[in-house]
């Protein structure tokens, strides 16, 4: 391993602490009694408060003044300006710990504990006065610098992609991104917590999984050594869940990480977060409506408002959202009514509404490349798209009115789909045939086809109630309650490729 300069200069201050019996990293707590948030609500409107605090963090910077400096002292709920004096932290003939540890041994990111009193400065900040100082943990390495040019401040990273991959660094010199995974967890219990007041059983189902279904999407495939088989990464959960429903629940949900081994971008990662529900006895119009209830009751969760800003855009999840058939938004962008075309039609008008395809994409795919091509980025405040082609919907119930068409949605918002629901096909023997239609499709090449699933279709012929499912994208719906950019920013740990 090749040291920088500042590397080696922290392993020999390393080596110098040792040698004064200082131990870098030691074993015994360290008490902690208050934060600095707590301190820069509280203080100075009860100066009684705050006259023994025992805290901890990290050096943020340092000025060294003499027989007196300041430090910047940053813990998990922000910073605070430490002022050391050499007599009070050294109240005997040894100064030792002043004159050669603060000032010379400590670095920028070592992790501390400190002891003292709260005042205000002559310059009239908040600050803690230390008595105790005790080292708990040395840095071995720097800290990326923020620069700050004209009263802004830029990020520390020269590579973006550092942050990403040196999550825990961006975590430490940009702790305002800790607030989105704040409050991406705050949705998840906002979620659960809607869930759970309607009596709905939180369950968990297989990640191995030996075949793979619920979704259309190419597998990560893995092998069970003792078992002797091959094994794959679940792309969904959706057909366990379902085989539960079979059983006698009556609505079940899972918080489920899910892999599909496609493409990357700021909207996908291959490791992914979803939430599966599903209820009996209910079908894809009342699921629409619990969708709504739910998402603007996270809303108000988050924000006390329905109202939500992504990029320049205010969203708006106050209920009823906007609702359009698929065929009938397609004619609203394009013009055209492609509802009674065939493949040989779809394909020529894809062509000329220069919509790209592939040889071994069938009617539902060219159907939903077109939507995805000139409809779905057009749609910006939440809205359902409903009644899919049969084609494209595998595993939904046939619409009873609307031949050709099954019983699903999914809601747009910003340009991107959210979430994925149907009134679930309960018919084993039409979910044999659409899945032998999928067989079709991969020997077409279509790599993302439905597997047949034998056992999941003997569930069914033990017979299941009339249900209503959903898949909803937690990654995405933080990144629009967060404005985040990019899923990268609402992941602690996204895919990367390998470092060079």
């Amino acid at each position: 391993m090749t040291l920088s300069e500042q590397e080696i200069i922290r392993r020999e201050s390393l080596n110098q602490l040792i040698e004064l019996g200082i131990n870098p990293f030691p074993s015994e707590t360290f008490e902690v009694n208050t934060t600095t948030s707590e301190i820069l609500e509280k203080f100075p409107a009860d100066e009684s408060l705050f006259q023994r605090v025992s805290i901890a963090g990290r050096i943020m910077s340092r000025r060294i003044m003499g027989a007196a400096s300041f430090a910047e002292l940053q813990d998990s709920t922000g910073r605070i300006q430490l002022y050391v004096k050499r007599d009070d932290v050294c109240p005997e003939d040894d100064k030792t710990l002043y004159n050669t540890v603060f000032k010379k041994l400590l670095d920028i990111g070592d992790i501390i504990g400190v002891k003292g009193f709260v005042f205000i400065t002559k310059m009239g900040e908040i600050t803690i006065h230390v008595q105790e100082i005790k080292l708990l943990s040395k840095s071995l390495r720097p800290l990326p610098i923020v620069k700050e040019k004209e009263d802004q401040v830029f990020d520390a990273f020269t590579d973006p992609e550092q942050r990403y991959r040196q999550r825990y660094l961006d975590l430490v010199v940009n702790p305002e991104i800790k607030n989105i995974f704040i409050m991406r967890t705050r949705l998840i219990n906002s979620m659960r917590n809607f869930l759970n007041v309607k009596s709905y059983l939180e369950v968990e189902t297989p990640i191995l999984q030996p075949l793979y279904g619920g979704a259309t999407a190419r597998p990560f495939k893995t092998f069970h050594n003792t078992l002797d088989m091959v094994l794959y990464l679940r792309i969904a959960n959706e057909l366990y869940l379902k085989r539960l429903i079979v059983g006698g629940y009556d609505g079940v949900y899972e918080f489920s990480k899910d892999f599909r081994n496609e493409g990357m971008s700021r909207f996908h990662n291959p490791e992914f977060t979803q939430m599966e529900l599903y209820v009996a006895y209910k079908d894809y119009e009342w699921m629409m409506n619990l969708v709504e209830e739910m998402v603007e009751r996270i809303a108000l969760d988050l924000h006390g408002s329905t109202q939500v800003l992504v990029g320049e855009r205010l969203i708006d999840f106050r209920r009823p959202w906007k609702r359009y058939t698929m065929f009938g938004i397609i004619q609203q962008f394009t013009g055209l009514d492609i509802s009674n075309m065939d493949e040989s039609e779809l394909r020529k008008t894809a062509s000329r509404l220069h919509v790209a395809l592939t040889p071994e994409m069938a009617k539902g795919k060219i159907i939903d490349a077109i939507f995805g091509e000139l409809c779905e980025p057009n749609l910006i405040q939440p809205t359902f798209i409903t009644d899919y082609p049969i084609e494209m919907s595998p595993l939904a119930k046939k619409h009873p009115t609307k031949p050709g068409l099954v019983e699903r949605f999914e809601a747009i918002i910003n340009g991107k789909e959210l979430c994925n629901a149907f009134s679930e096909l309960n018919d084993p023997i039409d979910q044999r045939q659409r899945f032998e239609a999928q067989l079709e499709l991969g020997k077409r090449g279509d790599d993302e086809s439905m597997a047949l699933d034998e056992d999941f279709l003997r569930a069914l012929e033990y017979g299941m109630p009339p249900t209503a499912g959903l898949g909803i994208g937690i990654d995405r719906l933080t990144m629009i309650m967060t404005n985040s950019p990019s899923i990268q920013d609402v992941i602690f740990f996204p895919q990367m490729r390998p470092e060079k």
